[in-house]
């Protein structure tokens, strides 16, 4: 039994890392999206567009964007008092789109 258990724990042990990188697989599509829509000019820099709405946020923390490419929308999250407030920008114009939480 004793060993039964020390097997199990070692698989898991060596899974974890496995999932981890699986995990951040999908976050280097992301990346890899957002740069070559950048590079042939279909979306604005990040830096460009954090410019433009982080400063309208009136002092909540910007915690990061998420890049749709499909619908050419970033996602910018911020917290303020313990709540979420997601902003959706137009990646192309950089124009702001719609705002969910305060």
């Amino acid at each position: 039994m004793m060993l039964r258990k020390t097997f199990l724990i070692t698989v898991l042990a060596l899974a974890l890392p496995l999932g981890a990188v699986a995990d951040a697989r999908p976050r280097e599509r992301d990346q890899d999206a957002a740069y070559e829509a950048r590079q042939q000019g279909r979306i604005m820099s990040l830096r460009t567009i954090e410019s433009r709405i982080v400063p309208r946020m009136g002092g909540a923390d910007y915690l990061g964007p998420e890049l749709d490419a499909g619908s050419g929308r970033y996602r910018l999250k911020f917290m303020r008092e313990g709540r979420v407030i997601w902003v959706d920008v137009d990646a192309r114009t950089g124009q702001l789109i719609g705002r969910s939480g305060n």
